[in-house]
Formats: C-alpha cells, sequence, structure tokens
C-alpha cells in the first residue's frame, strides 16, 4: 500500500459501491426517483424517513433494480402482517411482483419478503440484496436477531435499511445500522466520534470536535428525510394535520399510610414493580373509561395495551373489538390486522410490541393508551400507525393513566421534544451534503456536427506562413 492509498483508507466516510440508475417507476414521485438513484449508487444503505413518505415503494424499486442488475432472488424482511401488507396493497399499486414466502423452497428469481420470525429458513449465500423493513429491530446491540443478521447477511453485495427517522441521541441504533450495512463496526463508531463520562461506558456523547464529521459520516451513507422539503422539493402536501391529546387520570386511593395516617395526596410510584401494581389497581377503571370512549362512537378506533389483562378486559368490555395477542397464531394476527385496515373491523386491541410497527392505519384517527409505558420508541410507532402523511383527520390519542403511576405522560413529552429536537439537528447537519449528493447530475455530452469548413483568418495565416 503506497501513502496516497494510505490516506485514503482513513477517510471517513462510506464508499459506494452500486450501480448508475437512470430508469425508476414512473409512479414513484421525482424525489423518490432521486433517493432510490442515490441509494442505488451506494449499494449500502438506509432510508430514515418518516412514517407515509413512501420507504416501501423505494424499497421495493430498490429490490427490483437489483434484481435486474444481478439476475438474482432479493429478500426484503418485514415485521408480521406488513409482509402481506406490502404485496398486496404496494406491490399492486405500484405494480411489483412480490412473492411471500416462509422457507427458502418458496424463493423465486425476483422480489421475495418473509417476516423476521421465519429468517433462519432461508439461505443469505441465494440473495444478491437484502431490505430491512422496520429496520428498527437492529436497535438491541445485544439482540440475537440482529447479530443474526449482521453476520448471515455480511457478504451480500447489496443491502438497504428502511425505518421512520430514528432517534439519533440514541447512537447504538445508528452504530447497529452502520455495522449491518458493513460501513463501521459499532465499537469502531463509538471510538472514533464518542466519548464516554465517567465510569459508565452506556452513557457516550460526541467528542466536541467531531459533531460535523460524524453527522457527514452519517449522511455518507443514509437519507434522513422528515419531509421532501429537507431536499428542496415541494412538502406541501406532506403537512400532518393537528394531533390532540387527551389526558384521562384515574383518582387514586392510596391516601392512607400503613401506619393509618391519611396523606393530603396520593403516593406516587417510582419503582417499576410499583408502577406495575398501580396499574393493576386502576385496571378496571381504566379500562371502563376506555370502553367508553370507544363506545361512543361509530368510528375506528385503535387500543394500545402493554399487559394481557389490559388487552383482555378491554376486548371484553369494548363493543366490536378484536383482541391480538402474542399467543395468537401467525394467521389470525396477520388477518385481523389487514381486516383493520380495510375497516371491517371496529377497534383492534393490541400491544405496541406486536402490532406497533408497519402497518399503514390512515384509515383510523382514533387511539386509545390503557396505560402507559416509559418508552418513547413504543409510543411514537404506536401512535405513527394512524397519524403520518396521508391522514385525512386530525388524530385523537387518549391516554388513560392512574394518579398514582407519576407523571408518565409527562416523561414521555420529555423524550419526544429531545427526539425531534436531535432529529431537527440531525437533518441541518446532513440535507445539504445529501443535496448535493442526491441531485449530483450525470456529464451530459452532447455530438456536434460542423455545418461549415472552417474558416482560418487571413492575419493567422499570414502569421503561420
Amino acid at each position: 500500500m503506497n501513502y496516497i492509498d494510505f490516506l485514503k483508507s482513513k477517510q471517513i466516510k462510506s464508499i459506494s459501491t452500486g450501480f448508475e440508475c437512470m430508469e425508476f417507476n414512473p409512479k414513484l414521485f421525482e424525489w423518490q426517483q432521486k433517493i432510490s438513484r442515490w441509494g442505488l449508487k451506494k449499494g449500502k444503505c438506509a432510508y430514515f424517513e418518516e412514517c407515509g413518505l413512501g420507504k416501501t415503494a423505494q424499497q421495493l424499486e430498490f429490490a427490483d433494480k437489483v434484481h435486474i442488475k444481478t439476475n438474482m432472488p432479493v429478500l426484503i424482511l418485514a415485521p408480521l402482517a406488513v409482509a402481506r401488507q406490502t404485496k398486496e396493497k404496494e406491490g399492486t399499486k405500484f405494480g411489483y411482483e412480490v412473492n411471500l414466502c416462509r422457507t427458502q423452497s418458496d424463493i423465486v428469481n425476483g422480489i421475495n419478503i418473509t417476516n423476521y420470525e421465519m429468517i433462519e429458513h432461508f439461505n443469505p449465500d441465494a440473495f444478491s440484496g437484502i431490505v430491512l423493513d422496520e429496520s428498527s429491530i437492529l436497535k438491541n446491540y445485544t439482540s440475537k436477531t440482529k447479530s443474526y443478521l449482521v453476520n448471515a447477511f455480511r457478504e451480500t453485495p447489496y443491502k438497504l435499511c428502511c425505518t421512520a427517522t430514528p432517534s439519533p441521541n440514541d447512537f447504538t441504533e445508528l452504530g447497529n445500522h452502520a455495522e449491518f450495512l458493513g460501513i463501521m463496526s459499532r465499537t469502531e463508531m463509538l471510538a472514533t466520534f464518542f466519548v464516554h463520562d465517567g465510569g459508565s461506558t452506556k452513557d457516550w456523547r460526541l467528542k466536541g470536535h467531531a459533531k460535523d464529521k460524524f453527522f457527514e459520516w452519517v449522511a455518507s451513507w443514509a437519507c434522513c428525510l422528515t419531509n421532501p422539503a429537507d431536499l428542496g422539493f415541494d412538502g406541501g402536501n406532506y403537512i400532518l394535520p393537528k394531533l390532540n391529546i387527551i389526558e384521562h387520570i384515574v383518582k387514586s386511593n392510596n391516601l392512607i399510610d400503613n401506619d393509618g395516617q391519611m396523606r393530603l395526596y396520593a403516593n406516587t410510584s417510582l419503582s417499576l414493580s410499583e408502577r406495575r401494581q398501580a396499574r393493576k389497581v386502576s385496571l378496571e377503571e381504566r379500562t371502563k373509561i376506555t370502553a367508553n370512549i370507544v363506545n361512543s362512537t361509530n368510528e375506528q378506533c385503535l387500543v394500545w395495551c402493554d399487559y394481557n389483562d389490559e388487552s383482555t378486559l378491554s376486548a371484553q368490555l369494548i363493543n366490536g373489538a378484536v383482541e391480538v395477542k402474542g399467543s395468537d397464531t401467525d394467521e389470525h394476527k396477520t388477518s385481523s390486522m389487514l381486516d383493520f385496515s380495510n375497516g371491517k373491523i371496529k377497534c383492534l386491541v393490541s400491544k405496541p410490541k406486536i402490532a406497533g410497527w408497519g402497518m399503514n392505519w390512515q384509515n383510523c384517527h382514533n387511539i386509545i393508551f390503557n396505560g402507559l409505558s416509559d418508552s418513547f420508541e413504543a409510543y411514537y410507532q404506536a401512535i405513527r400507525r394512524c397519524w403520518r402523511f396521508g391522514q385525512q383527520h386530525e388524530v385523537n390519542v387518549h391516554i388513560v393513566t392512574s394518579e398514582a403511576e407519576g407523571a408518565v405522560k409527562q416523561n414521555i413529552e420529555r423524550k419526544q421534544a429531545d427526539a425531534q429536537k436531535m432529529t431537527a439537528e440531525l437533518v441541518k447537519y446532513t440535507k445539504d451534503i445529501l443535496k448535493a449528493d442526491i441531485n449530483s447530475t450525470v456529464r451530459m455530452t452532447e455530438n456536434y456536427y460542423a455545418g461549415k469548413q472552417t474558416q482560418i483568418p487571413e492575419w493567422l495565416g499570414e502569421q503561420t506562413a
């Protein structure tokens, strides 16, 4: 290796390993076509786009063009029910042939899609491309799924990760995406751009001098987009309707201490076990409020719960409710979620970890949380099933909690404000880089045919004579 090659090896950026493509599905918007061109040229990249911006269509375009280029199968991994939704709705709408499969024997030489739960039934070496739909599944760097995906598809030539804008202050998630894509390992990313304070190795912060370089590096392999306007396109059709947050607080009856003394205010639960106990005590009253909200309207409603007893009782008290729980068959889960999409079910009751990722439910604008956890990601994803680009109504979000649970809603809102601030920072740092990269043009040449013979000026002829 000479010195120039050595210096190039030290450059902190993603190297393009893809191919140039100039013809795209005409049903894609211009900005979607430009992102698709950028992604195919990168070869290994991520689309971090807000819900409703058409990630599914873009990932199908990526898979289709990789298949055409390589003449090999491409595999898309998606959450349960999202695979069928992709085939039946987006595939049909945009004219892609999407093959729904469960094992390697079902594979065709084209676009294939399956659920994450089925991944071990496939041979990774058989595919020239892999697409992760709702790639936030990579968030937990210690998870079995994340480790399997990174190792199984390490040599896959073309890779794409698609998810809503990740929380930029969760650097582990960004590191895991970079590691899956083969750009840089998580540990290398942390060592290059971050430092941890004190004795804790879990809390990392950007090095002061590395902030600009970090976001430049992210922009070299990830397109972070909250609105087409971020890339200079008209974003007028991507303004979300109003989100109405309505809080219902169940009064607590724990006003008497163990020693028999009356308290002025209810005791607030602090530990996780205390929170769970408070939710258990308020279960019936919270669920009655939840059921009254749903039963008082003829419109579709989506009810989110965190525990089995909340989900079961909600389904019992709500007229026409269908419950989707973890122990149900995959067929029941899938058919119920798709029936809700098609308006065949008035009320769907489930947990965010079961149905909170990937589904498009703009058909519904009434959401009820029967209890609320501290997970901002679960809260964000659960709301975004309905509150997304394409929603035609104001979205009503009812949060039913117990007084004894403390300021759960305020805690979630604080995390939401932090995430929005950091997302704005990420877009600010990367949009100029992305605009320059995505809008880059191919050198244009035009053949010139002279219509007249060139005449040498007399004065020049005299000097050369």
